[in-house]
C-alpha cells in the first residue's frame, strides 16, 4: 500500500504541492495565532502601563499620625505595618510626611504644605544646597516668586492664622525633573490650588506645630503584576489588603482600577479577535482544500475505477486516497508550524514568560492539528462522494454538472445563516455569535448568488456568441459554464477578496483613528511640557522664542476647574494647532477676544516710588496697598502705603522689582485693616471707605492714574467670591468702601481689581454646562481662584485635549484678569509641524525648563500596541493569507485542466481555429473568473460594510471623543483591488502560461 501511495504522490507532484502549500499557509496562521496573541497581550499591557498616569501605577498607604516629636518612629511604624499587610514586592518604597499650612502671599493667605520625602534632592533640580539641617527648606521657583523669597530668606508658615508660626530658612529653590513620574504621583505633595510644598529634612518635624502630618508609604507596582503574569490578580489582592489595612487604622490609596480594567479589556479583545481571524482562515482553507481535492480527484478517478474493477473494497480504496493526501497535509502542517512562530515573532515580538510560552506552544499544536484534521475530513468527504459513483462515471473524462438539488439546498442554508448574522450584527448584540462572522457570511452570500448568475449568463451568452460567430467569447463562455467547480472557485475568489478588502480597510481605518485620537489628545503635532514660574513668564518666553507667531504657542491645561479649561494664546491658535473640523472655526476665539478688547491698560510702572493721593472717609484704622505684576517675568510686587489717617492725604511707598523693562502693571487695590504683626492682612472694618484721587511714580516721574482713569468704572471691578468691597466713581476719583450691611461677615474681600482686558472674557464651550451655569451666569475659577463670570462666545462639539467637556479660553486674557496667583494648570508649548529644532533651544534660552516632547506619531505608535491595532494587524495577515489561498486554488485549477484544455484547443486548431483566438481563449477562461471574482469581491465588501455594520474597533479605554473613520473607503477598496489583481493575476498568468506555450509550440512544430 505504501508503494502505491508513494507512486501516486510522485506521479501527481503538482497536485500534491498545491495541497501542501494550502495546508502550510493555513497552518502558519493557526500556529501564529497563540504566539501572536500572547505577545500582543504583553505589548498592549506594556503600552497601557506606559500611557497610564503615574498615580495608576502606584499604591499609597497613608496615616494621620501624632509624631510626639519622633518622626522617624512614625515612618518606621507605618513601614512595618505595611510590610506585614500589603503582599506586594516592596522594592524602593518612598516614604514621606506632609502637613498643609498657610502662608501670606500677595496680601492674602494661601495654602502651602511642609513636606519631607525620601530622595527628594535626587528628583529635583536645585539652585542651592540640599536641605540637610532641621529648619532648612527648599521651595519651588514658582513659590519663591509668589512669596518674594530668595536664598537665605525666612519662610513663615502657620497651621491657622493665629497658630504658632514655623520659621524655615530657604536654602534652595527647586524645579521638577520628571513631574509626571511615579515619584510625584502622590497628591499630598502637589500644589493643588495653593503653592508647591516646602521640602525640609525629616528632623524638622520634631517641631511641635508639625506633629500631626500625614505619613505616607508609596509603592510603584511592578509591571508584571499589573499585566497579571502567572495568573496574578492584582485587583483582588489589593481589595483584600484594603480591608486588612483599614482595620489597622490606615488608608490605602489605590488608583490602579482603570489601568487594570484596560489591561483586561485588551487581553479579552485580542484573544477574541485572533480567534475570529483564525476561524475565518481555517474555513477558507478547508474550502480551498476541498476544491483542490475535487479538481485533483479527476486524475484519481481512473485509479479508483481500476481498483473497483479488480475487486478492491471501498475502505482499501479510501485508504489509498487518504494516503495520498496525508503526506502533503502533514508536510504542510510541519512547515507551517515554525513559519507561524516566525510570523508571530516578526509581527508582535517574543513571548517572554515561560508559562505563556508553554501555553502558546500547546495551543499552536492544537490549532495546527485542527488544520490537519479538518483538511483530512474535507478531503475524505470529497473522495467518499466520488467513490460512490459507478465505474462508468469514474472512467468518463467529462465531469458532472455544476451541481444538483443538494448544492442548491446548501446554498440556501448558507444564505439563511448569512441573513441571521446580519440581523444579529444590526441588533443589540453586535459583538457575539454569528455577528462576529457577519462580514464573511455576507460576502459568501453575495458570492453564491453571483456564482449562479455568472453560470446562467455564461450559458446564455456562450450560445449567442457561438451562433453569431464570436468564437473567442463563445469558447470562453462555454468553458466558464461547463467547467465543473468553476462556480466554487469564483465563490472562493469573491469571499477571499471581500475579506481582504475588509481587513485592509479596518487596518487603514485603525491607523487613521489612532492618528486622529493622538492629534485630539495633544492638540498639535508636537507638545512640549515646560516649567515656568507663572503664566506670564510662559507667555512671554514663547513669544520671545517665536516672535513671528507661526511655530510655537503657550498653553495651560487646567483639569481641576469645573469645567476643565484649555487656555491658549488665541492669536497663534490657527497657525500652530492641529485643528480639526469638529472643533469649529479655528479663529472664533481670537475673533471674539479682539471684538471686546476691554479698556486700555494703565501706564507701565517703572519707577522706584509711588505717590498716592486719597481721602479716607472712615473712622476706624485702615490700610491701603497695591498688588503689581512684572509684565516680563510675572513676578508679584506688593506695595504697602501704611495706615491711613482721616481726611485728605498724600502717601508714598517704595517699589522694588519694576525698573526692568517692560515694567509692572497694576493688578488690584487692597483696602484692609492694618497689617498684623504676624503678617496677616485682616479685612477692613465696616464703614471703611477711601476715595483714590491720583497715583504717580517717581524715577522716572510720570502720572499713572488721574481723573480719567479713576473715574471710569469700566476700568475697575470688585472681587467675585461673595461679599466684596463696593466701588463707585465720585468727583473724578475711585471710591472703595466696605458696606456696613456686611458687618457680621469676617470673610469679606479686601481687593478691587484693575480691568484691562475683555470682561467677561469670551470662551468656547463644549459638553453639558455645569449645573451652576443653568441657574446663574457662567463663571470659572481657573482665572485666579475666584469664580469669574465668562461669556460663551460659541459652542462646539469637541475641543482639543479636553474632548467633550471643557472650555477654550484666551491665555493672555486669563492672566491679565486676576494675575497668576492660585492659577492651576499644566504648562505646555505647542509646536507647529514646521517648527525646527531651534525653537526648543530658543525656549530654553527664554528661561523655560523644557521636558521631553510628545508627538502625534509617537502617541499613535503607542496606541498601535493596544488591542484594536493588534487585532487589525492579525486580521490583515489572515486576509492576505485568504487571498493567497484563492490564488493557490486558481493555480491548481489551471494545472489540473491544462491537459484536457490543451487537447481541446489543439483539436479546434486542426478544425481551423486561429492561433490568436486559441491563445485568447486560453487566457480568457482564467481571467474571466479572476476579474469577475475580484469585482464581485469588492462589491461584496462594499455591501457587507453597511449591512453587517462593519466598523473600526473602538479603543479599549472607551475613548470616543471623535467619530471613528469609515471602515471601507474608496482608498481601501482601490488598494485592495490593486493588490488582488497583482496576486491573482500573476498566479493566473503563470497557470495559463504552459497551456499557451503548448499551443504555440505545436504550431511551430507544424
Amino acid at each position: 500500500m505504501f508503494a502505491l501511495i508513494w507512486g501516486a504522490v510522485r506521479a501527481r507532484t503538482a497536485q500534491v504541492l498545491t495541497i501542501l502549500v494550502l495546508t502550510a499557509l493555513a497552518a502558519a496562521v493557526a500556529a501564529a495565532g497563540p504566539w501572536y496573541a500572547y505577545a500582543s497581550i504583553n505589548r498592549a499591557a506594556a503600552s497601557d502601563v506606559a500611557a497610564a498616569p503615574a498615580e495608576q501605577r502606584t499604591v499609597s498607604v497613608q496615616q494621620i499620625a501624632d509624631l510626639d516629636g519622633d518622626p522617624r518612629a512614625a515612618i518606621a511604624g507605618l513601614t512595618s505595618t505595611v510590610q506585614g499587610q500589603l503582599p506586594l514586592p516592596q522594592v524602593d518604597p518612598v516614604t514621606g510626611l506632609a502637613l498643609p499650612m498657610t502662608v501670606n502671599a500677595g496680601g492674602g493667605v494661601t495654602v502651602m504644605s511642609v513636606a519631607y520625602r525620601d530622595e527628594f534632592c535626587a528628583n529635583v533640580r536645585l539652585d542651592g544646597p540640599c536641605p540637610a539641617s532641621p529648619g532648612q527648606t527648599a521651595i519651588s521657583v514658582a513659590a519663591a516668586q509668589q512669596l518674594g523669597l530668595g536664598l537665605g530668606d525666612k519662610l513663615t508658615l502657620r497651621f491657622s492664622p493665629n497658630a504658632r508660626p514655623v520659621d524655615l530658612t530657604v536654602v534652595a529653590r527647586y524645579s521638577y525633573t520628571d513631574p509626571g513620574g511615579p515619584y510625584w504621583s502622590n497628591a499630598l505633595f502637589e500644589a493643588g490650588r495653593g503653592l508647591d510644598p516646602a521640602f525640609t529634612p525629616l528632623d524638622t518635624f520634631r517641631l511641635e506645630p508639625l506633629w500631626e502630618p500625614t505619613v505616607t508609604f508609596d509603592l510603584t507596582v511592578p509591571e508584571r503584576l499589573l499585566r497579571g503574569d502567572g495568573g496574578f490578580r492584582l485587583g483582588r489582592v489589593l481589595r483584600e489588603a484594603d480591608a486588612r489595612i483599614a482595620a489597622s487604622g490606615l488608608r490605602l490609596v489605590n488608583a490602579t482600577g482603570p489601568l487594570l480594567a484596560a489591561i483586561d479589556r485588551d487581553r479579552e479583545e485580542i484573544r477574541l479577535g485572533v480567534v475570529i481571524a483564525m476561524v475565518q482562515t481555517l474555513a477558507l482553507t478547508w474550502f480551498a482544500i476541498g476544491l483542490a481535492g475535487r479538481y485533483t480527484g479527476r486524475d484519481r478517478r481512473g485509479d479508483a475505477a481500476l481498483l473497483k474493477l479488480r475487486g478492491s473494497t471501498r475502505s482499501a480504496i479510501l485508504r489509498l486516497v487518504w494516503g495520498q493526501h496525508l503526506l502533503p497535509l502533514t508536510a504542510g502542517a510541519l512547515i507551517g508550524l515554525p513559519l507561524g512562530w516566525l510570523l508571530a515573532r516578526g509581527l508582535a515580538g517574543p513571548v517572554s514568560s515561560a508559562v505563556q510560552q508553554r501555553e502558546a506552544l500547546l495551543l499552536s499544536l492544537a490549532a495546527v492539528g485542527a488544520v490537519l484534521l479538518g483538511g483530512l475530513v474535507v478531503l475524505a468527504a470529497v473522495e467518499a462522494v466520488a467513490l460512490r459513483r459507478p465505474v462508468a462515471d469514474l472512467l468518463r473524462q467529462a465531469g458532472p454538472g455544476r451541481g444538483d438539488w443538494r448544492a442548491g439546498l446548501a446554498d440556501l442554508l448558507l444564505l439563511t445563516i448569512a441573513a441571521a448574522a446580519v440581523y444579529q450584527a444590526r441588533s443589540s448584540a453586535p459583538d457575539s455569535g454569528l455577528a462576529l462572522a457577519a462580514p464573511g457570511l455576507v460576502a459568501l452570500a453575495v458570492a453564491l448568488v453571483l456564482a449562479r448568475l455568472l453560470g446562467r449568463v455564461a450559458d446564455r451568452g456562450g450560445s449567442a456568441a457561438m451562433r453569431s460567430g464570436r468564437l473567442r467569447l463563445g469558447l470562453t463562455s462555454v468553458q466558464v459554464s461547463r467547467q465543473p467547480g468553476s462556480d466554487r472557485v469564483f465563490a472562493l475568489i469573491v469571499v477571499a477578496v471581500a475579506l481582504f478588502a475588509t481587513t485592509l480597510g479596518l487596518a487603514l481605518g485603525d491607523s487613521r483613528a489612532r492618528v486622529t485620537r493622538s492629534a485630539a489628545e495633544l492638540g498639535a503635532d508636537r507638545v512640549v511640557p515646560v516649567q515656568a514660574p507663572n503664566r506670564t513668564a510662559l507667555l512671554n518666553a514663547v513669544r520671545r522664542a517665536d516672535p513671528e507667531g507661526d511655530e510655537a504657542m503657550a498653553v495651560v491645561v487646567d483639569r481641576v476647574s469645573v469645567p476643565p479649561v484649555l487656555a491658549v494664546d488665541s492669536s497663534r491658535l490657527a497657525a500652530v494647532a492641529r485643528w480639526q473640523p469638529g472643533y469649529g472655526p479655528a479663529g472664533l476665539l481670537a475673533a471674539a477676544t479682539a471684538e471686546s478688547p476691554g479698556p486700555p491698560p494703565t501706564a507701565a510702572i517703572t519707577g522706584d516710588r509711588l505717590t498716592l493721593r486719597l481721602r479716607n472717609e472712615g473712622r476706624d484704622p485702615a490700610a491701603v496697598g497695591l498688588s503689581l505684576q512684572h509684565e516680563g517675568t510675572g513676578a508679584p510686587v506688593q506695595v504697602r502705603f501704611g495706615t491711613l489717617r482721616p481726611g485728605e492725604q498724600t502717601l508714598t511707598a517704595p517699589v522694588t522689582g519694576c525698573a526692568r523693562p517692560p515694567g509692572c502693571r497694576l493688578l488690584r487695590w487692597q483696602l484692609s485693616s492694618p497689617v498684623e504683626p504676624n503678617g496677616n492682612v485682616p479685612p477692613a472694618l465696616p464703614g471703611s471707605a477711601i476715595i483714590v484721587r491720583s497715583l504717580d511714580q517717581a524715577n522716572p516721574s510720570a502720572a499713572l492714574l488721574g481723573r480719567t482713569e479713576l473715574g471710569d468704572l469700566a476700568r475697575w471691578r470688585p472681587g467675585t467670591a461673595g461679599a466684596e468691597l463696593d466701588i463707585a466713581a465720585v468727583d473724578g476719583g475711585l471710591r472703595i468702601a466696605r458696606d456696613r450691611n456686611f458687618a457680621g461677615n469676617p470673610d469679606i474681600g479686601i481687593q478691587v481689581y484693575a480691568v484691562d482686558s475683555a470682561l467677561p472674557p469670551p470662551v468656547l464651550l463644549t459638553g453639558t454646562p455645569p449645573v451652576d451655569w443653568r441657574f446663574g451666569e457662567p463663571s470659572l475659577t481657573s482665572f485666579g481662584g475666584q469664580p469669574l463670570p465668562v461669556r460663551v462666545a460659541g459652542v462646539t462639539g469637541v475641543l482639543p485635549v479636553l474632548g467633550r467637556d471643557g472650555v477654550l479660553a484666551d491665555l493672555d486674557t486669563a492672566r491679565r484678569i486676576a494675575g497668576d496667583a492660585n492659577a492651576p494648570g499644566q504648562f505646555q508649548v505647542w509646536l507647529a509641524p514646521g517648527a525646527g529644532a531651534g525653537v526648543i533651544d530658543a525656549l530654553r534660552g527664554a528661561g523655560l525648563i523644557v521636558g521631553e516632547a510628545e508627538t502625534v506619531a509617537r502617541r499613535s505608535d503607542r496606541l498601535a500596541e493596544q488591542a484594536p491595532a493588534a487585532i487589525a494587524r492579525f486580521g490583515l495577515i489572515a486576509g492576505g493569507v485568504g487571498l493567497l489561498l484563492a490564488a493557490a486554488t486558481i493555480g491548481v485549477a489551471g494545472a489540473v485542466d491544462r491537459r484536457s484544455r490543451l487537447d481541446q484547443l489543439r483539436a479546434l486548431r486542426l478544425q481551423g481555429l486561429p492561433l490568436k483566438a486559441a491563445v485568447g481563449t486560453a487566457y480568457a477562461g482564467t481571467w474571466v473568473l479572476i476579474v469577475t471574482g475580484l469585482l464581485a469581491g469588492l462589491l461584496a465588501a462594499a455591501v457587507a460594510n453597511p449591512l453587517a455594520r462593519v466598523a473600526v474597533r473602538g479603543f479599549t479605554d472607551g475613548w470616543n471623543v471623535l467619530p471613528p473613520p469609515g471602515a471601507l473607503g474608496w482608498a481601501a477598496l482601490g488598494l485592495a483591488g490593486l493588490i488582488a489583481v497583482v496576486v491573482l493575476g500573476l498566479v493566473g498568468w503563470l497557470s495559463v502560461l504552459p497551456l499557451v506555450r503548448g499551443l504555440r509550440g505545436r504550431v511551430g512544430a507544424r
